[in-house]
This record gives C-alpha cells, sequence and structure tokens, in this order.
C-alpha cells in the first residue's frame, strides 16, 4: 500500500471534499494541519511518504527539499500551476507532478469583500458593536466616482473590473501586454504604463502572478507614486509588493491603507506590524478557501492519484 501526505490542511478539510474512499486498501492518507516551516523537521516528517498533496504556495519544494525525500513519486498540487515546485529537479529525481482543476472566481469575490470592510470600516465597527461600544465610530468612503487600478487583465483582473463598473467607478487597466484595442474591448481605460496607473487611481487591486519579472513590482519609488489616501489591495501574491517598503508607507501616511490576502511569509509571525497598523486590512490567504474551491481540488487530487496508479497521469505539469 501506498502512503501519502497531505499537507497543511489547516480546517481538516481535505479528506471530507474528495471521494477518498475509492483509494482505499491502495493508499494510506496522513493528513498534516499544522505548517511545518522548518526544511530539516518537514523533510524527515515527510521521508516515509511515497504521495504527497500541498495546498497551492503554502510549503515550498525546491531541490534542497526533493533531494531529502528519495521515497517521494507523485507530487500533487492544488491548483493547475505552482511557482512553489521546482519542476527540474522534480523531473530529475523521476518525480511525478500533477494539478488539479479549481473554481474560479471566488479570489475577485474576496477582493471587493475587503475593500467594502476597509471602505467602511466594517471590522471595527462589528468588534464595537459586540462591544457594545458608542454608537458609531466612523465616517465610510463611497467607491462611486472613485478611479479604480487594475493591474493585470487577465480572468481575475478582468472580473474585479467588471464589479468596479457596476459599482459605479472609473476602471484603468494595466498589463504588460495590453493594448489600447484590448482596454476599448475590455470597456476599461488604458493606460500606457504602471506609473500612470498608480498616480490616477484611488483603489488599485493587484491580479497579476507572482515571478522574477513581478517580484517587487510595486516598491519604495512606486507607491510614492499613489494619491495619499489611495487604497492598495493584493489578493494575488505578497512578493510582488516590496513588503518592507509597504509597511513604512502605511507608518508614514504616504499611503491611505491596504488590503492584504497575501503575504511575504505565510502563516504571517505573530509580532508582524502588518497585523497591529490601524491602515491594514487583512485575511489570511482566504482568495481560494471556498466550499467550491477545496470540492474541485480535492476531486482532483484523488483523481491524480487514480491516474497514477493506472500508470495514466492526469494534469501532469512539466
Amino acid at each position: 500500500m501506498f502512503s501519502c501526505a497531505i499537507l497543511d490542511d489547516y480546517q481538516d478539510a481535505a479528506l471530507s471534499r474528495g471521494s477518498f474512499e475509492r483509494l482505499k486498501g491502495r493508499v494510506e492518507f496522513t493528513v498534516l494541519r499544522e505548517h511545518i516551516a522548518d526544511t530539516g523537521v518537514l523533510c524527515a516528517t515527510l521521508q516515509p511518504f511515497d504521495i504527497i498533496v500541498i495546498m497551492r504556495e503554502r510549503t515550498r519544494f525546491d531541490a534542497e527539499r526533493l533531494s531529502s525525500l528519495p521515497q517521494l513519486k507523485l507530487l500533487i498540487t492544488t491548483g493547475a500551476r505552482n511557482a512553489s515546485v521546482d519542476l527540474e529537479a522534480a523531473k530529475a529525481q523521476g518525480i511525478v507532478v500533477c494539478g488539479t482543476d479549481g473554481f474560479g472566481g471566488s479570489t475577485a469575490e474576496l477582493t471587493w469583500g475587503l475593500l467594502l470592510a476597509h471602505m467602511r470600516q466594517i471590522p471595527r465597527e462589528y468588534t464595537n458593536f459586540q462591544a457594545d461600544g458608542p454608537w458609531q465610530l466612523s465616517v465610510g468612503r463611497d467607491l462611486r466616482g472613485l478611479t479604480l487600478g487594475v493591474i493585470g487583465l487577465g480572468a481575475l483582473g478582468t472580473r474585479v473590473a467588471s464589479i468596479g463598473k457596476a459599482f459605479g467607478m472609473k476602471v484603468l487597466g494595466w498589463s504588460r501586454s495590453n493594448t489600447p484595442e484590448r482596454s476599448q474591448a475590455l470597456d476599461v481605460g488604458y493606460c500606457a504604463g504602471l506609473d500612470d496607473l498608480l498616480a490616477a487611481s484611488d483603489v488599485v487591486s493587484i491580479h497579476i502572478p507572482l515571478n522574477d519579472d513581478t517580484r517587487g513590482l510595486i516598491n519604495a519609488r512606486r507607491l510614492g507614486r499613489m494619491k495619499k489616501d489611495a487604497v492598495l489591495v493584493n489578493t494575488s501574491r505578497g512578493p510582488i509588493v516590496d513588503e518592507a517598503a509597504l509597511v513604512a508607507a502605511l507608518r508614514d501616511s504616504t499611503l491611505g491603507g491596504v488590503c492584504l490576502d497575501v503575504f511575504d511569509q505565510e502563516p504571517l509571525p505573530t509580532a508582524h506590524p502588518l497585523r497591529t497598523l490601524p491602515n491594514v486590512t487583512a485575511t489570511p490567504h482566504l482568495g481560494y478557501v471556498t466550499e467550491n474551491g477545496y470540492r474541485a481540488y480535492f476531486k482532483g487530487v484523488v483523481e491524480a492519484i487514480e491516474g497514477w496508479l493506472n500508470n495514466s497521469p492526469v494534469r501532469r505539469i512539466t
């Protein structure tokens, strides 16, 4: 019988959201709910397993870690791609890497949940409400009439843009591959440069993947281009924004506020300033954490294991 570890299952959700009973008698599952950050501890824990299932980029599998797992034969990531897996190292070691389907759009919905919570001070008002404090503390900001700048015009970015228009916002878009013709087709304002979008927008929302070109894309200089009362929203990947520069801008009030679902280090350390700054509205990387999303992921995990057992891997990532 093969052994399989399911990592970073924070809510103990995996086994109840996929048809894992189909693998009974062929695969034995071990669920690890707590994140293991230390490489030595992680590799020692995972050495006995033939199959490892990882939840998005919660745990990195680079060449060093993969080389410490000689028993590993199949690595499955939820989602269709995973930048935290060294695919070349996996290939050299003979490890099959497979992905799963997902449920599109959940992160776009969370983007608006975070922004509405921030603009209307919902977390603060709710905490005060529960504590029987003064009736009303804040004066909120309307979205209608503001300018929304969307960085990245793929599936998520265009969905966020369409919702912005429904709120009565003026919408601008920028991506490296964008053209005036595509902006016109999407009915969003064209910005030739990222700096132009940052300077013109009251709200900026990021929807691009993390890679060598986008790491640190929003740096101190570009944060300085934004309006002093502007709000930055990042539900994509933490390192797209220079975290130290972001904290400095928030502390100095050169940026109005930030809505975050992603961070450089996850889970975010307890003493991190982003946990305590008053102009931060944040969630612990919940963008894809929905019932539909998890059911799609773990259905795909079962299919990936079955395919591998039958010598016909599905959704193989190379």
